[in-house]
C-alpha cells in the first residue's frame, strides 16, 4: 500500500527559512534563521521527503539558495524535491547529482517547453513538473505573471512528454490556510493520468485525508508549509493520521 506522501515545505530567501503570502515577496514571514535546523526538526518526525523553494532563485531566474538545499540532501537521511531558479541543463544535473532526488522545473514549461522535454527524456521520474494556477490558468515567475494556457492543457501535454509527477498549486489557495482546492487538484490528476502532489491552502488534517480520499485518481502527497510554521498540527501528527502508521 502506497503512502500518501506529506512534504514540509522549506523556501528559502537570503539564506532563511521563510513563508510567503500568496506568493507576495512584500508579506513575508521568516520562521527560521537556519533552514538546516528546520529540516532537521521535520526529518525528526518523520518527514520522508521535504519540499525545498530558492525564493530568490524563482525570481532572479538562477539558482541562488542552493548550498542550504545541498546541506539537507547531503547531510540528512530524507529525500529532497527542489525548486527555483532551474532553468539550465546544468542546474538540473548539479542538483541531481549532489543528492538531490527530484529537481522541480516550474515556469520554463511554459517559457522554454523544448528545454523541460528534453529534461523529461534524459531524467524522466526525477523532474517534476510544477504548474501553478490562478483561475485555471498557469501562472509563471514567482507568480509575477498569468498565462494564456490552461492548466489542464499544460498538464496532458507533459504528460505526454514523459512527466510523472505534477506539482499543483492553486495560487488563491497558498498560504491562506483556507483548505487546498480539491476540485483542481482532482482534475488535474484525472486529466494527466500522472501523480499530483497538491500545493497550497492545507491548514488541518482533515484537509490532507480529503486529498488522501484521491489516491487512487493520482493524488498521492500533499505539500504543508504555513500549517506547520504555525503550529496548526505537527508533521508527526499528521503522517500518524494520514497513513495511520
Amino acid at each position: 500500500m502506497m503512502s500518501f506522501t506529506i512534504f514540509p515545505a522549506i523556501d528559502l530567501r537570503g539564506g532563511k527559512c521563510v513563508r510567503l503570502l500568496q506568493g507576495d515577496y512584500n508579506k513575508e514571514t521568516v520562521y527560521g534563521d537556519s533552514p538546516f535546523a528546520v529540516a532537521e526538526s521535520f526529518v525528526k518526525e518523520g518527514a520522508d521527503w521535504i519540499h525545498m523553494v530558492d525564493l530568490d532563485g524563482a525570481k532572479e531566474g538562477v539558482r541562488v539558495n542552493h548550498q542550504h538545499v545541498l546541506k539537507v540532501a547531503k547531510e540528512l537521511k530524507v529525500k529532497v524535491q527542489v525548486g527555483g531558479g532551474i532553468r539550465t541543463e546544468k542546474d538540473v544535473y548539479e542538483y541531481l547529482e549532489n543528492g538531490i532526488s527530484r529537481v522541480i522545473l516550474g515556469s520554463s514549461a511554459v517559457s522554454n517547453r523544448s528545454f523541460v522535454e528534453k529534461m523529461l527524456a534524459e531524467y524522466g521520474g526525477r523532474i517534476a513538473i510544477g504548474i501553478d494556477a490562478k483561475n485555471g490558468y498557469v501562472s509563471t515567475e514567482g507568480w509575477l505573471n498569468t498565462s494564456e494556457v490552461k492548466a489542464v492543457d499544460l498538464g496532458k501535454e507533459l504528460a505526454k512528454s514523459g512527466a510523472e509527477t505534477f506539482i499543483f498549486t492553486d495560487i488563491a489557495t497558498d498560504g491562506m490556510l483556507s483548505g487546498p482546492n480539491v476540485k483542481a487538484i482532482v482534475e488535474m490528476a484525472k486529466a494527466t493520468g500522472k501523480t499530483v502532489i497538491a500545493s497550497g491552502g492545507v491548514s488541518s488534517i482533515d484537509d490532507l485525508k480529503k486529498l488522501k480520499q484521491y489516491e487512487q485518481d493520482g493524488v498521492k502527497g500533499a505539500i504543508v508549509g504555513k500549517a506547520l510554521y504555525t503550529k496548526k498540527f505537527s508533521l508527526r501528527d499528521a503522517i500518524h493520521e494520514v497513513n495511520g502508521l
